[in-house]
C-alpha cells in the first residue's frame, strides 16, 4: 500500500518547481492558476526571488502547494493518479496540498485559502511575542509534561509530534525558552530555538482559527478521491463537513504526524511519496517507520525515475 504525503513550511527554497513547469506543461499551468487566483506572480518569487521573501508565511504556504501541486500534475501527465495512493497527508500546510491533489479543494480556492491562513497566522500574534523550538531526543509525552510545566500563566504547548524522538513546543516567547531549558535538564539532545516568525499551532493562534472558520465555511469542499489522514486526529476522514471543521481545529490544534505514520504503517502503507519540495517528511517518516520506502518527487528526474 501507498501513501502520498505533502510537505509543510520549511521545506521552501527559491527555484523549486521550475524545472518541473519547464518541462511539464501540466506543471506550468499550475503556476499561472495560482499566479491568477492571488493576483501577483507568486511564480516570479518562487523563482527568482529573496528567500527572506519566499519565507513569509502568507507566501510560503501557497507556493509550497503550488510546487507540491506541480508534481501531482506532472505525475498524472504521465499516467500516473492520486488513486494509485490508498492515503493522502500533509504536515500543517501539506494538508491542503493533499486535499487539493485528492479533488476535495480546488487549486484556486486552496492558494486563496493558503494566503490568508499564512497572513491571518502571522497577525495573530506581535512579532517577537511567540517562539517555537525542536526538542530532539525526547518523546511526546515528556515534551508535553514539560511544556505543561513550563507555560505557568503564559501558553507554552507541543505543537509538531514529528517522530519518535523529535517534537516541536510553540507559545510564549519566554515560556518556551523555559521549557528548552527543562528539555536539556531532562535529558533532551538539543533544544533548538527555530527561525520562524509566529508560534503556530498554538492557543495563541485562536485569531487565525476564527479567520479560516469563515473562510471554510464559504468554500466548497468535495469528497477527496483518497481518505485524508487528518493532522490533528491522526485517522482517516473523508466527510466534507468533518474536514472543514478539522482544519480550523489544526490551526490550533498539534500536528500528529508521529501518530498518522503509525496509523498508515498499521493500515499496511509500506511506501510512501513525498510529493514537492525537500525530504523532511521522508526523514521523519522512516524513524517512525523502520521499514518504510520513501521516494521524493520534485523534478522531472524523479517522475523518470519511477518508470526504471
Amino acid at each position: 500500500m501507498r501513501a502520498f504525503v505533502f510537505p509543510g513550511q520549511g521545506a521552501q527554497v527559491i527555484g523549486m518547481g521550475r524545472e518541473l513547469a519547464e518541462a511539464s506543461p501540466a506543471a506550468a499551468e499550475v503556476f499561472r492558476e495560482v499566479d491568477d487566483a492571488l493576483g501577483e506572480k507568486l511564480s516570479d518569487l518562487i523563482w527568482n526571488g529573496d528567500i527572506e521573501t519566499l519565507t513569509l508565511t502568507q507566501n510560503a504556504q501557497p507556493a509550497l502547494m503550488a510546487t507540491s501541486m506541480a508534481a501531482m500534475r506532472a505525475l498524472e501527465a504521465e499516467g500516473y493518479a492520486i488513486t494509485d495512493a490508498d492515503f493522502v497527508a500533509g504536515h500543517s500546510l501539506g494538508e491542503y496540498s493533499a486535499l487539493c491533489a485528492a479533488g476535495a479543494l480546488s487549486l484556486a480556492d486552496t492558494a486563496r485559502l493558503l494566503r490568508l491562513r499564512g497572513t491571518a497566522m502571522q497577525e495573530a500574534v506581535p512579532v517577537g511575542q511567540g517562539a517555537m523550538a525542536a526538542i530532539l531526543g525526547l518523546d511526546f509525552a515528556t515534551v508535553d509534561e514539560i511544556a505543561r510545566k513550563a507555560a505557568g500563566d503564559e501558553v507554552c504547548q507541543a505543537a509538531n509530534d514529528n517522530d519518535p524522538a523529535q517534537v516541536v513546543i510553540s507559545g510564549h516567547k519566554a515560556a518556551v525558552e523555559r521549557a528548552a531549558a527543562l528539555a536539556k535538564e531532562q535529558g533532551a539532545k538539543r533544544a533548538l530555538m527555530l527561525p520562524v516568525s509566529a508560534p503556530f499551532h498554538s492557543a495563541l493562534m485562536q485569531p487565525a482559527a476564527a479567520v479560516m472558520a469563515e473562510a471554510l465555511a464559504g468554500v466548497e469542499i468535495q469528497a477527496p478521491a483518497v481518505p485524508l489522514i487528518a493532522n490533528v486526529r491522526a485517522e482517516p476522514v473523508v466527510e466534507p463537513g468533518a474536514i472543514r471543521r478539522l482544519l480550523v481545529e489544526q490551526v490550533t490544534g498539534s500536528v500528529r504526524w508521529r501518530e498518522s505514520i503509525e496509523f498508515l504503517s498499521g493500515a499496511g502503507v509500506t511506501e510512501y511519496w513525498e510529493i514537492g519540495a525537500g525530504k523532511a517528511l521522508s526523514g521523519m517518516i522512516k524513524r517512525t517507520a523502520k521499514e518504510a520506502v520513501t521516494r521524493n518527487i520534485a523534478t522531472p528526474a524523479d517522475i523518470a525515475a519511477l518508470k526504471e
